[in-house]
């Protein structure tokens, strides 16, 4: 009788399992999660990418600002943002140059293009500009200019 027992518990235990059916389910299932959550992730990347453009670019014009209050001007366009950084060797003012600098480092923008910087600017005493997505002046939606006067 003991023997008839362990076969029934050992057949039960074979037939456990997921079947193939099952399992072509469940990854149905993931993929179409996989997509819904694609769909609406990849717009918000695209906001935060331009919402990161505009924060670096206020922190750069903060740093220009203090850059200004020590050395009694912003930096040359031949300066440019590496000023920012590191001291210019030919401002009369260098000694005055705060030490580390005025930001720790400058970050490409959010696409991986530098940031512009012009002085005199077009539309205020310096531009500083993110070129956008295509890193090309101009251009619509994603593609469009980010700057310091917007």
């Amino acid at each position: 009788m003991n023997i008839n027992k362990n076969k029934k518990v050992n057949s039960k235990s074979l037939e456990n399992g997921f079947s193939l059916i099952e399992i072509l389910v469940v990854l149905m299932i993931i993929g179409m999660l996989t997509a819904v959550v694609a769909i609406n992730v990849l717009p918000s990347q695209d906001r935060a990418r331009v919402d990161k453009a505009k924060a670096d670019i206020r922190i750069i014009e903060q740093a220009l600002e203090l850059y200004r209050l020590d050395m009694f001007s912003y930096p040359t366009e031949q300066e440019g943002l590496k000023a920012l950084i590191e001291k210019p060797a030919n401002n009369r003012f260098s000694d005055r140059y705060r030490q580390g600098g005025y930001i720790k480092r400058l970050e490409a923008d959010p696409w991986g293009n530098d940031y512009l910087y012009e002085r005199p600017g077009k539309n205020n005493t310096f531009d500083i500009i993110s070129l956008g997505a295509d890193g090309q002046k101009g251009g619509d939606g994603l593609d469009s200019d980010i700057s310091n006067w917007d």
